[in-house]
């Protein structure tokens, strides 16, 4: 059977690390009388998906290159999250090609338990999305009923000050512009809030002059 390895590690200056889990790696898959022929390096951090290699390791296995990959633990293959290290296993399997890790025998698509183990993994990650998908649906739901899509309400936050000043403003006689700048919000706002006082900002000047 063919073989390929992955290892990884976080920095470009743990070779001492990488050289001894390719060490047992390799004595791992000759006892399994595996043929390796390919090893997949990567000095990056497992958070991401587009380590150079390990995107490199996938389109290989599409091209079914290798029979099966092996490598050191899981955490080794990514650090993603549960989703996407479940849809990965997934995809290898998929592609026709199996996994194993060394540290974790349970992780095993090539021995008796391989129908059952990729089985398993498929269910866990169906229900992970869907778990996903019913979060996203909530917040969703959450925000619409508070009126906008980001759960801020629509518009912007009503202007606080005081109405009664405003009031005892305009009957001083200063217009509305003059009210709007001293308190410090929109002359539209001074103006509507005055108009729900039932008429009761009435200049006197402009009344004076209408009289």
């Amino acid at each position: 059977m063919r073989a390929a390895i992955y290892v990884r590690v976080s920095t470009a200056d743990g070779r001492q690390d990488t050289d001894n889990q390719l060490a047992e790696l390799r004595r791992f898959a000759e006892t399994q009388d595996w043929q390796i022929v390919e090893e997949y390096l990567d000095h990056e951090s497992g958070g991401k998906a587009h380590r150079a290699r390990f995107r490199r390791m996938f389109a290989d296995a599409a091209q079914r290159k290798f029979d099966v990959l092996v490598f050191w633990a899981l955490d080794r293959l990514t650090r993603e999250g549960a989703l996407e290290t479940l849809q990965y296993l997934n995809q290898l399997s998929e592609y026709g090609v199996g996994f194993r890790s060394l540290r974790e025998p349970y992780l095993d698509s090539c021995g008796l338990f391989k129908e059952a183990v990729i089985a398993i993994l498929g269910a866990i990650a169906k229900q992970e999305r869907l778990r996903i998908s019913e979060r996203v649906t909530a917040g969703l739901n959450r925000a619409r009923a508070k009126g906008t899509r980001s759960g801020r309400p629509i518009g912007r936050p009503p202007a606080v000050f005081r109405r009664d000043e405003a009031l005892e403003l305009r009957q001083g006689g200063l217009s509305w512009r003059q009210i709007a700048s001293k308190l410090g919000v929109g002359m539209t706002t001074v103006r509507n809030a005055c108009s729900s006082r039932n008429g009761a900002c009435v200049n006197p000047q402009e009344e004076n002059r209408n009289g």
